[in-house]
């Protein structure tokens, strides 16, 4: 019984150190809770000036909604569907490939469910299965129609 309390107690050091070096700033800050995260999306509250927090939730795009409202991950996405819009609908590999990532299973499958959690909130489009492009009335970085 002892040694699974000592087992239990080594687990939660490690896992707050972990949680210390993950979270954002790099140590000792505390995880945002849901109320910060329901107003950087909050339809009436100005677009942020930076961009959001890494695992930060994906608002449904509205007009006038500016990409800095996404992570950099998923302004990376959009960046490269905008820069390659007149090529036509993306792949995942291809945008793996845009970013100098090898298109191994694991990184390609990470993009497309990023890729897929922007179309469901209206970002992209998906016209083909797995292919990607902007959807109409996407603007640039700065937001705007």
């Amino acid at each position: 019984m002892v040694e699974a309390e000592q087992d239990w107690e080594e687990w939660v050091i490690a896992r707050s150190r972990v949680g210390e070096v993950l979270s954002p700033g790099g140590g000792g800050g505390a995880v945002p809770d849901a109320t910060e995260a329901v107003r950087d999306t909050d339809p009436q509250s100005e677009s942020p000036k930076v961009a959001a927090k890494p695992k930060s939730v994906v608002p449904v795009w509205r007009v006038g909604l500016a990409w800095s409202a996404l992570s950099v991950d998923y302004q990376r996405i959009l960046r490269v569907l905008s820069y390659r819009l007149s090529q036509g609908p993306l792949t995942c590999q291809e945008m793996a490939a845009a970013f100098g990532i090898d298109p191994v299973p694991a990184k390609v499958e990470t993009l497309r469910s990023k890729a897929k959690r922007l179309a469901a909130r209206g970002w992209l489009a998906e016209s083909v299965p797995g292919q990607f492009t902007l959807m109409p009335g996407v603007a640039g970085p700065g937001g705007g129609s």
